[in-house]
């Protein structure tokens, strides 16, 4: 039997279903395909800060930046409740249906399980209590706590020391190919969750394991 893993999870989009965001966008008066611009500014605007060498809370650069969308979008009405209702929709999300089951697996196959997000640890704890998986998870860890965010390699780093692993005994699984590309740049062996059949960047190191769902993972790990 292959040797257990300390398999680390990507938390958002990959744990956590964001499309009802879309829902808390139309209630404030903007276009639900705003909520996917808003996401890839967020991860934008983060990366930026972590290239030049800084570390800011995910929550902090989210609200402004939506502050600045909103605004763009001629949303009536105070924009400070716009952003809290848009914000708390974002820390009630629930775990994907493909998700508890996987996650029950990994952990009964003897696998360590780590969550490495650049959101806060506090939303990733709810989001596992509500799933009804907390109880599997070693770690919850949150860039908060390292040097930089992922997809720098000090963020994988920091989670490689955290859970006590080397890089080579380490998986990462994530629906990001960035995310993907960064772990398997540290060192990590990678699986991409494809949910939507999409296309993998060519530009981005090829993941080690393309699965449609995390429940397919146990057994791509047995073989």
């Amino acid at each position: 039997m292959p040797a257990p893993l300390v398999i680390v999870f990507d938390v958002n989009e990959t744990l956590s279903d964001m499309a009802p965001l879309g829902e808390a966008f139309a209630q404030v008066g903007a276009r639900r395909e705003l909520a996917k611009l808003w996401f890839a500014t967020l991860l934008r605007d983060g990366f930026a800060l972590t290239a030049s060498g800084d570390n800011t809370a995910f929550a902090a650069i989210g609200a402004d930046a939506l502050r600045t969308l909103l605004a763009a979008e001629g949303v009536s009405g105070n924009l400070d409740t716009a952003v809290e209702r848009v914000m708390a929709a974002m820390q009630n999300l629930s775990l994907h249906p493909d998700v508890p089951d996987g996650i029950r697996a990994l952990a009964a196959a003897g696998h360590r399980l780590v969550t490495l997000t650049n959101g806060a640890a506090a939303n990733t704890n709810k989001l596992l209590i509500a799933g009804g998986v907390r109880d599997k998870f070693e770690l919850l860890l949150s860039v908060e706590d390292a040097p930089a965010w992922k997809p720098a390699k000090a963020a994988y780093e920091y989670a490689g020391t955290s859970a006590g692993a080397d890089p080579a005994g380490m998986l990462l699984v994530a629906v990001h190919p960035w995310d993907i590309h960064g772990a398997a740049r540290a060192g990590l062996r990678t699986a991409w969750i494809n949910r939507t059949g999409a296309r993998y960047p060519s530009y981005f190191q090829a993941p080690d394991f393309v699965i449609p769902a995390l429940t397919a993972l146990p057994p791509a790990l047995a073989a």
